[in-house]
């Protein structure tokens, strides 16, 4: 005979679906749709922001190019004065001990350690871009929207759409506890994905003075340094 409190105790029925793909039962732990929903994230992830990633591999490929090159620039000008200025102490040179011209040897010699120093530099500068690409691509911001954001707390989704999904879950569902979870086959099958980065901003800015960086993201890159000092061994600045 049962009493007024079982009487009055409500039944709760649970009934885990099977697989949505292979239809095993719950029980089974099957990954079927922990997979599908990899593959859904993949596919949703190239549809939705391959565009944004090639518009921040062009603008980073065009700054470090323009960096790179701007380098060698500095670099070649600064091979060339120092070159001018060893031929003028050629020639000054041989006129006060000669009076003569410089010998064609010592040209010849002179033109080419100038040519070895340009290729010099400008190997020197190609090396330079795994270090320049990783410091303008730390420029990008990438951010979220905050979780109490409106759209995205109820997006405008038809299946979510409304106020039936607070009503629907309170009138069904019983609260689970931690041992229930456990016990869930559901709460493995299918798991969240973790949040990725989206909605960059790229910071454009001169790439030879780049604008101050966030703390939080930037605080252990080092900027790309300035040109060693000349070949030759002089100052080399101002060129």
């Amino acid at each position: 005979m049962y009493n007024n409190k079982e009487k009055s105790r409500k039944s709760v029925i649970r009934m885990d679906p099977d697989c949505a793909i292979c239809h095993a039962p719950a029980a089974a732990g099957c990954d079927c749709e922990a997979k599908g929903l990899e593959v859904a994230v993949r596919q949703a992830e190239s549809r939705m922001m391959q565009s944004v990633y090639n518009d921040i591999r062009s603008w980073v490929r065009a700054h470090a190019q323009d960096y790179i090159l701007e380098y060698f620039r500095l670099l070649a000008e600064r091979r060339k004065a120092a070159h001018t200025s060893h031929l003028e102490r050629l020639t000054a040179h041989a006129y006060h001990y000669f009076h003569a011209p410089p010998h064609p040897n010592e040209i010849n010699a002179a033109q080419a350690t100038l040519k070895r120093g340009i290729d010099e530099d400008w190997q020197s500068s190609v090396q330079r871009y795994p270090e320049v690409l990783e410091y303008f691509y730390s420029l990008v911001e990438l951010t979220l929207p905050p979780d109490d954001e409106p759209a995205v707390k109820d997006p405008p989704l038809s299946a979510l759409s409304g106020s039936r999904k607070a009503s629907r879950r309170s009138s069904t569902v019983a609260p689970e506890s931690h041992y229930d979870r456990e016990r869930n086959p559901l709460a493995r099958r299918t798991p969240p994905p973790p949040l990725e980065r989206r909605t960059p901003a790229p910071v454009m800015g001169n790439p030879l003075a780049p604008t101050q960086q966030a703390p939080s993201r930037r605080h252990s890159f080092r900027p790309p340094t300035a040109p060693p000092p000349s070949y030759y061994g002089g100052g080399g600045g101002g060129y």
